[in-house]
């Protein structure tokens, strides 16, 4: 078991012929991931590495192939759209790794996708989602990565690989590890990556990374306090940044007084969940909580 993506996860790429989508493309395809197909307007009938079939459109591909998850490595201005027409071609997961999409756009998105209750989307500017030793899907290094049973949900990509790389040498691995993007508007927050964990009885714990900038992580917490028995052990990032101001993300901003760190920390440890000050001690403090 596992959540979201698996070996049976059928890919297709959209961007698959841009230098970002055909690198990551040859990545993820060295891991095992099973890309079925990618979407060029333009560039249907051309084969992408002499085997893949790419396509103009994202309706024909899913026909063509019985593909049920995409990524997206389509630039700023047209990804809303690719989001959109991955949705209306009956895509059950959407990734989406471009970063700097207008929020007016995805405000449209955010819209649009009520209309398909079925599609899950994931991003934008997210490292992706990887289930380690089955698929990757998305930008993550995949060797730092080993099978195990620990979820992991983050806001931040490179404190994904800083986790995985802790709770590596406290020798735990991952059951599924989810980067939900750093923009105000995304698909999926940090509760509904914690449901999907709690859900998965592969999964015994819970690693949840958040940042300062509006309030998911602690409408998380109180979803965690009433319904995971599963232990979670969280760390949140921009403990020292100023008010006001932009610390990378789009969505890190602490605004109107509200988002800091240490208004979540609070409302983390307030829910039973044990909340580390930084990154360096998620393993050692995830070895103490499973014994």
């Amino acid at each position: 078991m596992s959540v979201l993506v698996d070996k049976n996860t059928k890919l297709v790429v959209q961007g698959i012929t841009g230098s970002e989508g055909a690198f990551h493309t040859q990545q993820m395809i060295d891991y095992g991931t099973n890309v079925v197909a990618g979407v060029t307007p333009g560039k249907g009938g051309q084969l992408f590495m002499d085997k893949i079939p790419i396509y103009n459109t994202m309706k024909g591909a899913v026909e063509k192939t019985g593909a049920n998850a995409s990524v997206i490595f389509v630039p700023p201005p047209f990804a809303a759209d690719a989001i959109m027409e991955a949705a209306e071609a009956g895509v059950e997961l959407v990734i989406c790794i471009t970063e700097g999409i207008p929020t007016f756009d995805m405000l449209k998105v955010h819209e649009y996708l009520k209309k398909y209750p079925k599609t899950t989307l994931v991003g934008p500017n997210c490292p992706g989602v990887i289930t380690p030793g089955e698929a990757k899907i998305g930008i993550m290094p995949g060797f730092i990565h080993k099978p195990g049973t620990i979820g992991i949900v983050s806001r931040s990509g490179t404190l994904t690989y800083e986790a995985v790389h802790q709770l590596g040498e406290a020798g735990f691995g991952q059951s599924t590890a989810i980067g939900i993007g750093g923009d105000p508007i995304i698909g999926t927050k940090h509760i509904d990556a914690v449901k999907l964990l709690n859900e998965d009885p592969k999964t015994e714990a819970i690693v949840l990374i958040g940042e300062i900038g509006g309030s998911d992580e602690e409408t998380a917490a109180a979803y965690i306090a009433e319904n995971v028995d599963k232990p979670v052990v969280a760390f949140i990032a921009g403990q020292t940044a100023p008010p006001g101001k932009r610390m990378g993300h789009a969505g890190a901003i602490i605004a109107g007084g509200k988002g800091t760190a240490e208004e979540k920390m609070k409302a983390l440890a307030a829910a039973g969940i044990h909340v580390v000050k930084s990154p360096a001690e998620i393993g050692k403090k995830m070895k103490e909580v499973l014994g």
